[in-house]
């Protein structure tokens, strides 16, 4: 069996391998018998889902295998993925399922794990579930079978959590905000949550049909919610993915701004209040080289890790660290939360913007960041483009000529079959030409 969990979870096109419901239900009965440890005890598993299709076929499969060894399961419906990390450890469950595929089309989807402290599983847990999956498990005995229900408050139990986040003695009265839902998980819960603390809300992407999740909207297409600002006159935006665990800020302008911009802001604050746990924020190798002069020059130490926020939680827990994220806009804030909640992460900006008075465009660019290109390429299944000898070369070749004030990086995607090749330097043309080089020799290697 080819390898099932890439960067995060299980994730790809809905009815072909791994995601189908057959998958799924051995998936399901292997992380049940994983976490099923003790056979006198009551066991449960909070799953939720965004709002795409195929999520009803894997909830049903799932709850089937899960059931199947005994475990018991509730039911959360559409919700952000950060409310399975939250309601996994509130209402002490062994196990916490998220259905969903991000920031990718209606047509994929995906699997994540939190385990019963609320945190996503580590590789070597994934490996064993995997092993359990190959191997297959033995169902458990007819009386002992597991209860499946539907829990109706999980989206209100969210609202408060997120809300709790927000300083006590602050409102937003008086401000406008688009909040864009990308017609997925938080189409209910975000603007909700902005309109109880007082915010006049605009809501977009927050009519999800099932086929439409990410569809011209969301933080990877923040287009049209930049539009919605600056016709509505509105102070904000904010851009949530599918699943809600990523942001992207629009100012008043309806100018857009990264997570990279976000991270400098909230680091800075949070360094000259005495906030920023040792000083630091973690970020992966993404991340633009202007962030991290930016922190330099503030005294605040950047932590590098590999693309993924569950990376970025693993770094900030080993080190003690308190505030990460991504450039694609993952924000973790370990005080509050779990893993990346984008819907947090856009209050703690609103509420930069009460605290000072600023106009998002104040806050929102922090630092010039240094010209970056990302180029992907696609292959196919079986090819390894990075072991070929001329790829290899042309990725030498231009590491040597971005040395001096820049740099190089290759990786492949852990949730689509993509080379991703990113460059950074002063000297834009230069960036280009290397850039090109390297995603010229990935499509002779591939054969595109």
């Amino acid at each position: 069996m080819t390898k099932l969990f890439g960067t995060d979870g299980v994730r790809g096109t809905a009815n072909i391998h791994p995601m189908t419901a057959e998958m799924a239900l051995r998936i399901g009965a292997a992380v049940g018998r994983y976490f099923r440890r003790e056979k006198d005890t009551v066991h449960r598993v909070v799953i939720g889902k965004d709002t795409r299709l195929s999520g009803y076929m894997f909830e049903n499969a799932l709850t089937a295998g899960l059931t199947s060894t005994g475990m018991n399961v509730l039911l959360l419906g559409p919700v952000p993925t950060p409310a399975v990390g939250l309601l996994t450890r509130s209402m002490r469950a062994d196990l916490g399922v998220m259905i969903s595929a991000s920031h990718n089309p209606a047509s994929d989807n995906g699997i994540k794990f939190f385990g019963p402290d609320g945190f996503k599983l580590s590789d070597q847990v994934e490996q064993e579930i995997e092993a359990l999956v190959a191997e297959g498990v033995e169902p458990t005995a007819p009386n002992q079978i597991g209860r499946a229900k539907r829990i109706d408050d999980s989206r209100y139990r969210y609202i408060e959590r997120v809300k709790s986040t927000f300083p006590r003695q602050m409102r937003l009265d008086g401000l406008k905000v688009v909040i864009d839902c990308a017609h997925g998980a938080a189409y209910h819960v975000a603007p909700m949550a902005l309109w109880e603390l007082g915010a006049t809300v605009i809501p977009v992407g927050v009519a999800p049909n099932g086929l439409n999740i990410n569809d011209g909207c969301g933080s990877t297409q923040p287009q049209s919610a930049a539009e919605a600002v600056v016709a509505n006159g509105a102070d904000v935006g904010i851009c949530l993915d599918g699943d809600a665990d990523r942001v992207i800020l629009i100012d008043q302008n309806g100018r857009i701004g990264d997570g990279d911009q976000f991270m400098a802001l909230m680091a800075s604050r949070w360094a000259a209040d005495s906030r920023l746990a040792n000083k630091s924020l973690v970020a992966t190798v993404m991340s633009n080289l202007g962030l991290e002069r930016f922190l330099n020059d503030r005294g605040v130490q950047l932590e590098r890790t590999a693309v993924g926020d569950r990376y970025v939680v693993e770094r900030m827990r080993a080190g003690g660290f308190n505030l990460g994220g991504e450039q694609s806009g993952h924000i973790v804030m370990t005080d509050h939360a779990t893993t990346g909640d984008g819907l947090m992460a856009g209050l703690q900006f609103l509420a930069e913007m009460v605290r000072s008075g600023k106009p998002a465009s104040e806050l929102l660019y922090q630092f010039d960041p240094v010209p970056q290109l990302l180029k992907n390429v696609r292959f196919s299944s079986g090819q390894t483009p990075l072991e070929d000898t001329q790829v290899k070369a042309a990725i030498a070749q231009a590491e040597a000529e971005l040395a001096q004030s820049g740099r190089l990086l290759i990786r492949k995607s852990g949730t689509e079959p993509l080379v991703r090749v990113m460059a950074e330097h002063e000297d834009a043309a230069l960036m280009e030409r290397a850039v090109d080089s390297v995603v010229d020799a990935v499509n002779v290697a591939v054969g595109s």
